[in-house]
């Protein structure tokens, strides 16, 4: 980790474009956004684009964009992912599967330094620095014929490779504080939970220990995690818990002591559009714990809340045979709060993130995800 660290804030003041490799989940984007982060870009836009998931047929207008007219369903002007990161970052996500004849193009761009629309005749300067990733064996991919030489030279001014993260043990700890820090859940993993974490093979890279992490801050949230609740939440199949005691109180060591949980069956949690929004009884909920609710939240202003003595109410009640589809609860719950705060803002996007406590980009791009528009 301090390797990359030296080698972002080396890089990240220049405009060389970078090229990140290594395995799947090895955390490939978040060296980009660090580099972003470190540069002189920093107030530019970061745009992040998936080359491998586009058809290929709509690759081109997707990155240099189309005048209208130009090809069926072509109603209106589109700028393109270039003009966006105009002064900023443009991300190229998995560039070792972009098809052959989009290579030459993009190459094309690299040197002239300006993009020419689908449809269009005139050149448009774009001032973006590029950074790019991939899982592929580029090299391999050169010499089947399969990746243009002549590009690589020019994504790769700055090669950063990135080990599985099997290989770099020492980074799990700094990683789960920084996941920790940004899910904003009042839980902590003990030591021996630390070392199982370490000792884990992590087949799924640092993409595996961000999901391991949220887990563990959904089931115990405001608890110590420790080695047996660490052996649950790396489990493929998460088992159900329920507190057989009260929430730990202010004050209250935490502790498998004090915060105990008892394994039972398998639970069966309903899906999100199931569960009541806004969830019932928050008043309620807040005053049994010592917090009174407050008055009328600006709504453009008040992050939205999950009053989670309730939410652990529905989940408490639905008891049944079948072990939990936590990613599905969890995708279909950030939809839903997703839908919700862009209602609330009427679509203007700035406001629904500020709600969600989230970067403006970061909701786009969730938003994508979710298949969600604006007008929510």
């Amino acid at each position: 980790m301090a390797e990359i660290r030296y080698l972002v804030r080396q890089v990240a003041p220049s405009n060389a474009s970078v090229l990140v490799t290594g395995p799947s989940g090895s955390g490939k984007e978040m060296v980009a956004r660090a580099v972003h982060a470190e540069s002189a870009r920093v107030t530019g836009n970061y745009v992040a684009v998936n080359t491998g998931a586009i058809p290929r047929e709509l690759l081109e207008s997707e990155l240099f964009g189309h005048e209208k007219g130009s090809f069926t369903g072509a109603v209106s002007q589109k700028s393109g992912r270039f003009e966006e990161a105009h002064g900023g970052t443009l991300f190229l996500d998995e560039i070792g599967d972009m098809p052959f004849e989009m290579q030459v193009k993009l190459l094309r761009v690299l040197e002239e330094r300006s993009v020419q629309r689908v449809g269009g005749r005139g050149e448009i300067t774009v001032d973006t620095r590029i950074v790019s990733a991939t899982h592929r064996d580029i090299e391999q991919s050169i010499a089947d014929g399969r990746f243009r030489e002549d590009l690589f030279y020019r994504l790769a001014v700055f090669p950063i490779d990135l080990p599985s993260l099997a290989e770099r043990r020492e980074d799990v700890p700094l990683l789960v504080r920084h996941f920790l820090a940004q899910s904003g859940n009042a839980v902590r993993f003990d030591g021996a939970a630390i070392d199982r974490l370490v000792a884990h093979p992590w087949p799924g890279n640092v993409r595996e220990l961000r999901n391991v992490v949220e887990r563990g801050a959904i089931l115990f949230a405001g608890q110590t995690i420790g080695a047996e609740q660490t052996e649950t939440i790396l489990s493929r199949r998460v088992k159900g818990f329920v507190r057989n005691a009260a929430p730990c109180a202010p004050g209250v060591a935490e502790g498998p002591a004090s915060c105990a949980v008892t394994p039972i069956r398998p639970i069966s949690v309903p899906r999100a559009s199931e569960l009541p929004f806004p969830f019932p009884g928050a008043e309620a909920d807040e005053a049994a714990v010592g917090h009174a609710p407050t008055p009328n939240p600006s709504p453009l202003t008040e992050p939205v809340a999950i009053a989670q003595p309730d939410l652990i109410r529905v989940l408490d009640a639905a008891f049944g045979d079948t072990p939990v589809d936590l990613r599905q609860l969890v995708c279909d719950l950030e939809a839903r709060y997703i839908s919700e705060a862009l209602r609330q803002s009427e679509g203007v996007v700035a406001d629904a993130a500020r709600l969600l406590s989230l970067q403006r980009t970061t909701l786009i791009e969730k938003m994508r995800k979710h298949g969600l528009a604006k007008a929510a």
